[in-house]
């Protein structure tokens, strides 16, 4: 799935991305460490895995959108 990152705090490895529909989901370090990124910008587009539905719906992985998804 892809979306755009909204934001990220590179203290604690986590923020949240926009799913194309506006959706804000957010993600926490093991998400971000999984996609094997060091940094992420606000707008990046990026490919994610989800968990969940409505307001349990996270983020369970996240990468650039290059970036292999070794889940998939």
């Amino acid at each position: 799935m892809q979306a755009t990152a909204f934001t990220y705090d590179s203290e604690t490895r986590s923020g949240s991305v926009l799913l194309d529909d506006g959706t804000a989901v957010p993600f926490d370090a093991a998400a971000f460490d999984a996609g094997g990124l060091r940094l992420l910008r606000p707008g990046q587009r990026v490919r994610i895995r989800t968990e969940g539905a409505g307001d349990a719906r996270r983020v369970v992985f996240v990468t650039l959108q290059t970036f292999a998804d070794p889940g998939a």
